[in-house]
């Protein structure tokens, strides 16, 4: 039986990027008030008062204790569709973020459609007015912060705004952070829509009684942003719908950052604002005036996704990419960098905070393979800025660029405490190299395009040739799964440095350097084959080539598949899944024999091995179950316990981009 996504563990809301990227986590969007990934509120408010009497559709019951009976939530990958009744009538409210991959311009603008729409259940007329409002929290790191806010009317457009007191631009930097700089916005089109800026609770009670919002009781700015404090944006439209008709608004939530990312020093602009008069107010009309299209577009894509998605693995494959869609690009900051080249940095989310991290790129890589490769490169691009400098000297690949939202260099491990002292067994130096060399080559086999090699082949000569020295039986290091501590010995990461080695003689051959591609291609083989010959235990190969009766997913290996880089026989990779068959627990395949713990992505990699069918369906299906019941209510978490379906650390991480695995090479 197919198993669909019933309950996502959060549905995303308004996804723009790290900073901006608020959900809700609970059953019902009335439940509770929406939240950062990171768990602090960002109340978001909506009420919808028909005939007199007053639902409450979004936040928590403190100013309106009667909820609306939510019937349906549907995730798709652009857009989460609630239907709610509210007594006679049908309440429709999308929540839509256009994040299309192949338009940058759209992409990067930071704005969520809140679409709302309603319709007669008895065939009467009823007089419907609608109400939606924020509180400052969205523009400040911590609620105790206070912010001012103001109302603009321009170019058709009422628009609200909340801005912190103390515009701490690109200050600080760390994991389980939100934005202290620039401002949020709410709103809709003037003349349809009535913007006031009021108390919280006199706002917010008086829509109730009235229908009206208030601005009365207003204190003086700044004030508090927490949503018990002070005050609201609100913005209050008419939804009234005749006995056979429907009625819809769109309003919407906007956050203008301003600058983006700090880059070796220099601030940059997210890729929207590039241009001089790129502005809120612009962007915002732009955002209204195009909605048809880009709402009929984005659906468009949510169609052909899930088509795509089913003819791989049905619908419960369809339901596991639209979740993650948004929750990988929105883990992204799309910025124009110094020569106003796109430059596109990850965050690692509720892990350490890194920006642009290799081995959180190298797993998201296959949704941008296939949707944009141009985002991979403007991924891996600085990397090479970064590693061809004086500031690293080193002859390995880096491991990130700094800690988010300031990309001035590495500091994983404490790496910046003392940079010239790495200590190889805390660090990723066979991961990272091997990383690079297979995200190179898979963007020339993707593209056809060699510019990237051939600009950069002296650094990736010194990475392969790094892995010539240290691949084929790697010191104790860290791996990407570096939660599991360091290994020595590890086959998995061996496996990695072979296919590393095999793109680059590939990458050779291309440039024309035939003497190299022969010779780095014959050490990929000699790798492969004593790969085999040392791992083998029984069916199964070992986690590490020194302990017997070990195990582990060789996700790595994927690649021979998905590149037909022809490193190891078919029948070696069906023996590997035959094994995983073996392993397979509630919610998944453990990653090795050390504990239950998984990562979903690797799962689907390793299924992908080969083409077996039978074998991506059933892990897709056991991650949709963890989906469907972990009692971790947070954006979808890349490690869990394949037993308990409990979670550690990693939630809402760009690695969900490995899930697309299945789509490469269809």
């Amino acid at each position: 039986m197919t198993i669909r996504l019933t309950r996502p563990p959060a549905v995303p809301l308004v996804t723009f990027d790290p900073h901006t990227s608020i959900w809700s986590c609970a059953d019902r969007l009335t439940d509770d008030w929406p939240r950062h990934w990171t768990g602090t509120k960002m109340a978001l408010y909506a009420v919808v008062r028909v005939d007199g009497v007053s639902y409450r559709v979004m936040g928590g019951p403190e100013w309106c204790p009667n909820a609306a009976r939510q019937d349906e939530v549907r995730v798709h990958a652009t857009r989460t569709a609630y239907v709610f009744r509210c007594g006679p009538v049908e309440l429709g409210l999308d929540f839509v973020t256009p994040l299309l991959a192949d338009d940058l311009d759209l992409l990067s603008r930071p704005v969520t459609y809140l679409d709302f729409t309603a319709r007669s259940l008895d065939g009467r007329a009823h007089a419907v007015d609608a109400y939606v409002d924020m509180t400052g929290e969205i523009a400040v790191n911590l609620p105790h912060q206070r912010v001012f806010w103001d109302r603009t009317e321009d170019d058709g457009i009422v628009a609200l705004s909340f801005r912190g007191e103390d515009q701490r631009v690109l200050e600080e930097a760390g994991d389980h952070r939100r934005i202290e700089w620039g401002s949020a916005w709410l709103a809709g089109r003037a003349g349809r829509v009535t913007g006031t800026i009021g108390d919280i609770d006199i706002c917010r009670d008086a829509f109730r009684t009235t229908g009206q919002a208030s601005a009365r009781g207003l204190k003086p700015a700044p004030r508090k942003a927490d949503y018990n404090s002070d005050a609201v944006l609100a913005l209050t439209f008419d939804l009234s719908v005749g006995p056979a008709g429907e009625a819809g608004e769109t309003i919407l939530v906007a956050y203008d950052d301003e600058w983006a990312i700090e880059y070796f020093g220099q601030k940059l602009r997210a890729w929207w604002r590039r241009s001089d008069n790129a502005g809120p107010m612009t962007m915002l009309a732009e955002a209204l005036r195009g909605q048809v299209d880009v709402l009929a577009r984005a659906r468009a894509f949510d169609a052909d996704l899930a088509a795509r998605a089913r003819a791989v693995a049905g619908e419960g494959y369809a339901d596991l990419l639209a979740l993650s869609w948004r929750h990988t690009l929105a883990a992204h900051k799309l910025a124009a960098g110094p020569d106003g080249e796109p430059l596109y940095f990850s965050k690692e989310n509720f892990s350490n905070g890194c920006i642009a991290t290799v081995d959180v790129t190298y797993p998201s890589a296959p949704l941008f393979l296939v949707f944009n490769p141009a985002l991979l490169r403007a991924m891996i691009v600085p990397y090479f800025s970064y590693c061809a400098s004086p500031a690293w000297p080193f002859p390995f690949a880096a491991h990130d660029l700094g800690t988010y939202p300031k990309a001035n260099g590495q500091t994983y491990r404490n790496f910046d405490k003392d940079p010239g002292q790495p200590i190889i067994e805390t660090q990723m130096p066979v991961e990272e190299c091997g990383n690079m060399l297979i995200l190179v080559g898979a963007l020339a086999e993707t593209t056809g395009d060699h510019g990237d090699a051939r600009e950069h082949w002296v650094l990736l000569t010194d990475w392969a040739n790094y892995l010539v020295e240290n691949g084929e039986s790697p010191g104790a290091q860290l791996c990407t799964d570096d939660f599991s501590g360091v290994l020595g010995d590890n086959v998995n990461l061996a496996a990695k440095a072979t296919v590393g080695l095999a793109c680059y003689a590939r990458l050779a051959a291309a440039l024309g350097e035939a003497e190299t591609a022969a010779r780095f291609r014959a050490v990929a083989e000699r790798f492969a084959a004593s790969l085999l010959a040392r791992a083998r235990d029984g069916a199964a190969t070992r986690l590490a080539f020194d302990r017997p009766g070990s195990w582990s997913l060789k996700y790595n290996m994927v690649w021979d598949r998905l590149l037909g880089l022809d490193l190891w026989p078919e029948a070696e990779h069906r023996r590997e899944l035959a094994v995983y068959r073996g392993k397979v627990e509630l919610y998944g395949c453990p990653l090795d024999d050390r504990s239950s713990l998984t990562k979903p992505e690797w799962m689907l990699w390793a299924a992908s091995l080969a083409d077996d069918p039978a074998l991506f369906a059933d892990f897709t299906g056991r991650i949709l179950r963890y989906a469907n019941e972990t009692p971790n209510r947070v954006p979808l978490s890349d490690l869990y316990f394949t037993d308990t379906g409990r979670k550690i650390g990693f939630q809402a991480r760009s690695v969900l981009g490995g899930l697309f695995v299945g789509l490469m090479g269809r």
